[in-house]
């Protein structure tokens, strides 16, 4: 292999990061200095390697041959000869694009940001400086809203058009001009580019004006604009374009292509993966873009030979230079490439390359590079202090029934529930809402239970985060905040109730007379869970512990492959179901006859070591759909009716997913809706300047998405949706990005907040605090905060803060995974939530939705204390609020409610002298 690999490649891939070499014109590569990545030359061809470190499994690459303009053939040959040997050089395991200036795909414009100007001339090594460079005026279109695109056009009148961006580049001054129909995140992301421009050719001592299209030319920087063109005149109105019209359906023809470098087109029809051969090459034409297949077991040349015949296709044909090529070997296909093959198989399979990167492994050991991959991700803090405040309800009917604190945490699977989590954020109490869907709940408890979510928290007006959460699929952060959870079999709604009764089937629902198997899991002591599972023996796993209870006697097994921490749990988790159960241990093999009696008899069960799952690493999408709004009605509606397949025909053609490469915080555009694909969750995050309003409509976005699956990578349906609003992000959310928290305050559109940024005037919104959990600097639990973990015999057991551990996802150049930074939590005494003995205060149950509302809300805050409700204020309340200073009854009110009940705002009311405001106090019975 290495006779056929240029040696100029050695090493390459070694290291994350970009690695560039130029094809210069004594046809050698030679290596291009990172002070020179992002600047590229007409008259070369490039060879651009992305190395990107994953979460988990083996260092990603890809290849990339960019061909400028002026390069001649020969070069761009060479380049594409080279990408090949570098593909051949890392275990044939990459996957290669061919780039064309200004075409480039906007994968490749995503490493370069914000954009890639290429310059005219040619690379020379030799002086280590770029040859031809020279100022002049210049007028650059630009396309693109979250990469840009940048192309120098005529510097004319006639190159203006009212659909796009344009920025003039004069000696001067630097001016945008935008067109009366681009988009507000076009304008945006030209600003970058302006600024870029600003401060790499002009030193950033020039002048940037922004013009409007329309705009009057009395403004003297329009005036000025214009006199570049020979004075101001109207632009003429834009003609229909063709070639945006294109067919939803694409044309598809997939070809064999022969050791004699010949195309030979398949004559099925329908595409399906068996029809890919391993020895063989492939060329799929998609029309707007081709891909080369490439079977494991065809060597370079065969390789080379189908490149050639699909860029010699290209030219025969005289295509679009707009179309791309993708070069895919075996086992590395994409998601795009993928969609097109019925019924790909959705599970993942072994890495066919693992023997090819073996032995690129020792190549690399034996020329003294150092390979480490990224340990797998262990990091399972949740990212957010969980001794908050939780409030759990069941939906009972239409009605909701608060529960007890000490019941809180015993969940149904033939119920649902509403959980509200309210923790102490950064200055200020942060909101987390779940719906918990039991997975033997009924439709319509479950519809119920996302729309109270909704109103409750729409009422708090805290923009909360709301998740959706089914049975079985639950995240680490929802059993953290719990700490215990145990979830039983059966329900206690009267929906549930009466479908058992009406088709006739037994009550399973948990009591300590019958039979029952729990399985026992977690990772701490302050995350464990024991789930009530079927009580036969093929529900057994080796890699887990159980306890059995028959009624008679209580069992706990102890599987052969569990762990020391599964055993320290399963003591833990006997104790909170029955502190008075003494248990027979039994471990696997040598179970009692009347164990195996009590499970239906003896069965197989997997006896075979659990092993994690690979975690691929975050992806951002965004989101578009036509009139949003509507569709998301439709859906409810559909929904409720049961007709999901006349949902997704009617929004077939509406929903559009696409992909954010190497995304950072400035993707979040506020006009948008995105998607963070986690993989094992989803975050829905929705821009203050969308379309969507509602979380409901959120909800059912990411339903959608689930349900079109854009990297065809098989996700479920049932995986977690949370609903994010600008402004209000998490941790748990904003730790796959480099935050910055001014960022996410900032006034007005996309457009706005960039011009505000590069004109010096960062404003950042005003902060709307709630009550402050105080910080403290010693190291041991403060009262007042939930105690981790307390057993059913009413015994807290107390266990020391942990340090929260943050993975930092690297957003710049590259998207790299970093090593997880420690950082301090803090701890927050004197929770106005708890009471003197440090348990969460109970509360009574809630007789009406206007109830539950109250209750919800009732830990807003105002200035300087918590927010009760006027009734619970009144003097002569029946439900009275504690802890409170009862001379300052008043100023637990919201100020909505204030001013609905003395006619004017808080500071008017302070400003009245002393004896009017007892005797406004007085007629309200606040005194």
């Amino acid at each position: 292999m290495s006779k056929e690999i240029d040696s100029v490649l050695d090493g390459a891939g070694a290291k994350p990061g970009l690695e560039i070499w130029c094809v210069e014109k004594q046809l050698r590569l030679v290596p291009v200095p990172k002070s020179l990545h992002g600047k590229f030359y007409s008259g070369n061809a490039y060879v651009v390697l992305s190395t990107v470190l994953q979460r988990g499994g083996p260092p990603q690459h890809d290849i990339h041959y960019w061909l400028g303009k002026d390069a001649d053939e020969v070069e761009s040959t060479l380049a594409s000869d080279k990408a090949l040997e570098l593909d051949s050089a890392l275990g044939s395991c990459t996957v290669q694009y061919r780039e064309v200036q200004g075409q480039e795909t906007e994968k490749f414009l995503s490493y370069f940001k914000p954009c890639v100007i290429p310059i005219e001339g040619v690379f020379s090594s030799e002086s280590g400086q770029l040859n031809g460079e020279s100022y002049k005026i210049s007028l650059l279109t630009c396309k693109g809203e979250h990469v840009v695109s940048v192309k120098e056009v005529p510097f004319s009148r006639s190159s203006l058009n009212h659909n796009d961006v344009f920025i003039l580049d004069t000696a001067s001054k630097v001016f945008l001009f935008s067109g009366c129909n681009s988009s507000t995140q076009e304008r945006a992301k030209a600003l970058e580019v302006v600024q870029y421009i600003k401060e790499n050719k002009h030193g950033g001592t020039c002048e940037v004006a922004t013009v409007e299209d329309g705009k009057l030319v009395g403004d003297p920087d329009v005036g000025e604009f214009w006199s570049f063109f020979g004075g101001y005149a109207p632009i003429p109105k834009d003609l229909p374009s063709c070639a945006e019209k294109q067919s939803d359906s694409p044309f598809l023809q997939l070809f064999w292509i022969t050791a004699q470098a010949k195309l030979c087109p398949c004559e099925d029809s329908s595409l399906n993966k068996e029809m890919l051969e391993t020895n063989k090459c492939y060329m799929l034409d998609c029309g707007a873009e081709i891909f080369v297949w490439m079977g494991r077991n065809t060597s370079i040349t065969e390789r080379k030979k189908s490149i050639s015949v699909t860029e010699d296709l290209l030219r025969n044909q005289g295509r679009s230079m707009t179309t791309h090529l993708t070069f895919l070997t075996q086992g590395l296909e994409t998601s795009i490439f993928r969609s097109y093959f019925k019924n790909w198989p959705q599970v993942v399979e072994p890495k066919l390359y693992e023997e090819g990167r073996g032995k690129v492994a020792a190549i690399f050991k034996h020329q003294g590079y150092d390979v480490k991959e990224l340990p797998d991700d262990e990091d399972c803090q949740p990212y957010i202090n969980c001794r908050g405040k939780l409030k759990v309800w069941r939906i009972n009917g239409e009605h909701l029934t608060l529960i007890p604190d000490p019941e809180q945490t015993k969940l149904f699977s033939g119920d649902c529930y509403i959980v509200q989590y309210t923790y102490p954020g950064s200055g200020r109490d942060e909101h987390l809402f779940y719906a918990w869907l039991g997975r033997d709940s009924v439709p319509d408890d479950r519809a119920d239970a996302i729309s109270h979510m909704n109103a409750i928290a729409d009422s708090s007006k805290k923009d909360p985060v709301l998740v959706q959460v089914i049975q079985d699929k639950e995240p680490l952060l929802f059993f953290s905040i719990f700490q215990t959870v145990i979830i039983f079999k059966g329900g206690l709604s009267k929906r549930y109730k009466n479908l058992i009764a009406e088709k006739g089937i037994l009550d399973e629902t948990y009591d300590e007379q019958k039979t029952a198997l729990f399985r026992v899991q977690g990772i701490s002591p302050e995350n464990m869970q024991a789930i009530q599972v079927n009580q036969v023996s093929k529900s057994l796993n080796s890699s887990y512990c159980y306890i059995l209870q028959t009624g008679t006697s209580i069992f706990t097994w102890i599987g052969n492959l569990s762990s020391t921490v599964d055993h320290a749990l399963l003591d833990r988790m006997l104790e909170l179901i029955n502190p008075t159960w003494q248990p027979i241990s039994v471990r696997e093999g040598s179970e009692p006859d009347i164990f195996w009696n009590a499970l239906g008899g003896k069965t197989e069960y997997p006896r075979q070591k659990e092993l994690k799952q690979h975690v691929e690493d975050p992806r951002l999408f965004t989101l578009t759909c036509a009139d949003g709004a509507n569709c998301c009605q439709i859906f409810f509606l559909m929904v409720v009716i049961g007709s999901y397949a006349a949902w997704s025909d009617f929004v077939a053609g509406n929903f559009k997913v696409k992909e954010i490469y190497n995304f950072a915080q400035d993707d979040l555009t506020t006009e948008d809706v995105l998607i963070l694909n986690c993989h094992e969750e989803i975050h829905v995050w929705i821009g203050s300047h969308s379309n969507i309003k509602s979380k409901q409509q959120a909800i059912l976005l990411g339903m959608k998405f689930l349900q079109t699956d854009p990297l065809v990578e098989g996700l479920s349906s049932e995986t977690p949706i949370y609903v994010v609003t600008e402004g209000r992000e998490p941790p748990f959310f904003t730790r796959f990005f480099e935050w910055d928290s001014s960022k996410a305050n900032m006034h007005g559109n996309s457009f706005e907040r960039k011009l505000a940024i590069l004109k010096g005037k960062k404003q950042n919104l005003e902060v709307h605090t709630g009550k402050s959990w105080k910080g403290s600097s010693k190291e041991s639990t403060p009262d007042g905060l939930r105690s981790k973990s307390v057993s059913s015999n009413g015994r807290s057991s107390s266990s020391p803060v942990t340090s929260a551990s943050v993975t930092h996802f690297n957003s710049s150049t590259n998207f790299q995974i970093s090593t997880p930074t420690p950082t301090a939590r803090k701890l927050f005494p004197g929770s106005p939530f708890h009471d003197s003995a440090g348990s969460p205060k109970a509360e009574a149950e809630s007789p009406s939705q206007a109830a539950v509302l109250d209750q919800a809300d009732g830990n807003d805050a105002s200035e300087s204390s918590v927010i009760y409700p006027y009734e619970r204020l009144k003097v002569n309340s029946s439900d009275p609020a504690m802890d409170i200073d009862v001379t300052k009854r008043e100023g637990y009110l919201c100020d909505e409610e204030f001013r609905e009940k003395f006619g004017m705002r808080k500071k008017t009311f302070y400003g009245l002298p002393k004896w009017r405001q007892d005797k406004l106090k007085k007629s309200l019975h606040l005194f």
